[in-house]
C-alpha cells in the first residue's frame, strides 16, 4: 500500500474505472468515484492515469487505487 502506479483505463462504469497497471499485467486495478475529488469526472476509456495503491489482495491480485492524475478530471 502507498505504492505509486500508472496505467490505462480498460473499463468504465458509473461507479468507477478498471485499470491495467503498467508493469503488473496480472493485476486488476480499480478506482471508484468515492475516492476521487468532488466534482471530478471519471477518466475516459483508454486514458492514462496515475495514483496510489490504497488496498490490495494477494490471492486475486485486485488493487484499489486513489487516482491523482488523469486528463480532463475537473
Amino acid at each position: 500500500m502507498g505504492t505509486h502506479i500508472t496505467g490505462q483505463v480498460t473499463i468504465r462504469r458509473p461507479f468507477g474505472v478498471f485499470i491495467r497497471i503498467d508493469g503488473a499485467p496480472n493485476a486488476l486495478g480499480m478506482a471508484d468515484i468515492g475516492s476521487m475529488p468532488h466534482h471530478a469526472r471519471l477518466p475516459a476509456l483508454g486514458a492514462q492515469v496515475s495514483g496510489e495503491v490504497i488496498w490490495h489482495t494477494e490471492h486475486n491480485r485486485q488493487v484499489r487505487i486513489r487516482l491523482s492524475d488523469w486528463n480532463d478530471h475537473l
